[in-house]
């Protein structure tokens, strides 16, 4: 699973080929979440409050990127690396 980003101990990945809606992983600690890049809505797992706060916060920023490199996911393209969150 390749990783996009990675700040304050949070690893944002996408896998390649994955299935729909287009969506991301994250991993903090011993968490683990699937968010949509749509809506930002947690589609599985749980985060706690702070870093879900931090994750949303990124991708809002980050949306069009997250969708440019789900497509190249669905291609089995390289990902691009994402600025991470300061």
């Amino acid at each position: 699973m390749p990783e996009i980003s990675r700040f304050f101990g949070i690893i944002i990945a996408m896998f390649y080929r994955d299935h729909n809606p287009p969506h991301f992983h994250v991993r903090y600690n011993s968490y683990k979440a699937i968010i949509s890049i749509k809506d930002l809505a947690v589609l599985d797992g749980k985060l706690p409050p702070k870093a879900l706060g931090l994750v949303v916060e990124w991708a809002s920023l980050h949306k069009e990127e997250l969708m440019e490199d789900w497509k190249l996911a669905e291609e089995l393209a390289e990902l691009k690396s994402i600025e991470p969150l300061e």
